[in-house]
């Protein structure tokens, strides 16, 4: 039961006893709790976009507290007053992440590699193959993120090595 200002209170949480049924308790502008039969608590968010009724989920409690469930109902109704549908926000955001997490330095490198294997001579494929393994320090990161100082600090590793020195083959493929 919330309280008389019908909010509701971490003792009424932790008092709330599972049933048969899932119970709902609600604490205003849409965010309730929802109590299973198991005795699991999980933070939901009733909204409507576009004419339609949705629910977010919002984490399980105690993990996410009444605060931080208040606080990200608070964000999604902003997004809300934006016109924006929270859930598609966050399966976006999901999307973008997966992608950035495919998309490492590495996996373009050797994507574009595997293309050039048929257009270079093969000592020019062998050079290029090595210049990328110089670049090893960015191989982890997501393409997205790469920022020039990441690749300065990997060609200042390159000439400390003075190798570009001694062949300037080289140096014109990694400069060009």
């Amino acid at each position: 039961m919330p309280n008389a200002s019908g909010k509701l209170t971490a003792v009424t949480i932790r008092n709330a006893k599972p049933g048969e049924k899932p119970a709902r308790l609600f604490d205003g502008g849409g965010l309730y709790l929802e109590v299973m039969p198991n005795g699991s608590r999980y933070w939901r968010l009733k909204f409507r976009h576009a004419g339609k009724e949705k629910r977010l989920a919002l984490g399980v409690f105690p993990e996410v507290s009444l605060a931080d469930a208040r606080q990200s109902r608070d964000q999604a109704r902003a997004l809300l007053r934006e016109g924006r549908d929270p859930s598609a926000e966050r399966k976006a955001k999901r999307r973008r992440a997966e992608l950035n997490a495919t998309q490492t330095f590495e996996a373009i490198a050797s994507e574009w590699l595997n293309k050039q294997r048929e257009a270079l001579a093969p000592g020019t494929f062998n050079k290029a193959q090595w210049l990328l393994g110089l670049a090893s320090g960015l191989n982890s990161l997501p393409i997205a993120d790469i920022k020039a100082p990441d690749v300065l600090d990997v060609l200042r590793k390159v000439e400390a090595k003075a190798t570009l020195k001694k062949s300037p083959t080289i140096a014109k493929i990694a400069l060009s």
